[in-house]
């Protein structure tokens, strides 16, 4: 189905900002509500669900080398049930990549364009993501080597700007309350980590199979430590207040002045989460075009790449019709369906195959 090929490499780059692109903005405030203080270890608790997902993934993988989870879901299952859960997959990324291009619709117009119809910037964002995805996965994997600086660069430099309003009380006492908040808060950035599932679509066309589950692991202990890093930086900014703002690291790029030159930075950070949103919405929008192709037995991915995009749009109105319904879904809603769809249910798959496959042994024995 896919001609092209990625390195390992390419695939943590991809999957970075997939993950950390939206968490960076919302996850500290829904974090803190729980963890208070300490919502800086949530993400280091809320990585095992990345670890295992990983694990997961990649065991399936090495027993169907050449197929994605939909193509192996029918091999295991059965083709009627593999078609069922294919459906639900479907539905669920469709539904998942909507949610993902409105909750950056409706950033941009709060914080930014007030006035712009949130049609013409959900359209605007499809339509290149939509060239992206057409290219095919060498196209992806090309372009987040390229956008992988803007990225994390920017980012170091706004951690160095900051570090003079770093205020290190704010982080004691350390587990005031013992575990139990952290892992509350945990929660929200558990299901993002699950999206490391994701990688299942990936692991077909890399030209370095073998290396596939270290750099899972390794795209997993980069996003944690990135979360922490931007936890700590809000927390030691503005304190016990963070659970109180929508999106706390905008509020902190207010503090930044230096020298009457370097101030309020929030288009800064802007311009750094728009890169990221169009790495993770394209990704999104790449896996499911590819689950639609496996789940209809089509052999070329390309004349469903415009039909999915104007889904896409839909599903981002019809879905979530309001802003308080995003925020909702975000917070109560997808760490549970994320865990159930992109852990859990592959978890059960590895081990019905399993079983399947030390029952063939043994009968051939």
């Amino acid at each position: 189905m896919e001609k092209g090929k990625i390195s390992s490499l390419q695939m943590v780059l991809l999957m970075y900002p997939t993950i950390l692109a939206t968490a960076i903005l919302s996850v500290p405030s829904a974090t803190a509500k729980y963890a208070n203080q300490d919502l800086w270890l949530s993400p280091i608790i809320a990585a095992i669900f990345g670890f295992i997902t990983v694990y997961i993934t990649t065991q399936l993988h090495k027993m169907y080398p050449s197929e994605t989870f939909i193509q192996m879901s029918d091999r295991i299952i059965g083709k009627f049930l593999g078609k069922l859960l294919g459906l639900i997959i479907l539905f669920f990324y469709l539904l998942n990549t909507g949610q993902i291009v409105r909750s950056y619709s409706e950033f941009i117009v709060s914080a930014f364009l007030s006035k712009t119809p949130i049609s013409v910037i959900t359209g605007s964002m499809i339509l290149l993501c939509a060239l992206a995805v057409y290219g095919g996965v060498e196209v992806l994997g090309r372009m987040a080597q390229l956008i992988f600086p803007l990225l994390i660069v920017p980012l170091l430099f706004f951690t160095i700007l900051i570090s003079p309003d770093l205020d290190f009380g704010n982080i004691l006492p350390i587990l005031e309350k013992g575990v139990t908040p952290a892992f509350k808060g945990a929660v929200v950035p558990g299901g993002w980590f699950t999206e490391f599932f994701i990688i299942s679509f990936f692991l077909p066309f890399l030209n370095d199979k073998q290396k596939g589950m270290k750099y899972g692991i390794l795209a997993v202990v980069y996003v944690m430590l990135s979360l922490v890093l931007v936890n700590l930086i809000v927390l030691l900014v503005l304190g016990t207040t963070v659970s109180s703002k929508d999106y706390p690291l905008m509020v902190v790029g207010r503090y930044i002045s230096i020298g009457q030159v370097f101030e309020n930075l929030e288009s800064f950070i802007m311009a750094i989460w728009i890169l990221g949103a169009f790495v993770k919405i394209s990704v999104f929008y790449y896996v499911t075009a590819i689950v639609t192709a496996n789940w209809l037995n089509v052999s070329n991915v390309k004349p469903l790449v415009w039909p999915i995009g104007i889904l896409i749009v839909e599903f981002s109105f019809w879905a979530l019709p309001s802003r308080t319904e995003v925020e909702r879904y975000d917070n109560f809603t997808f760490p549970f369906y994320g865990v159930l769809i992109q852990t859990l249910i592959p978890l059960i798959l590895l081990v019905v195959a399993i079983i399947k496959n030390r029952k063939k042994k043994n009968a051939s024995t």
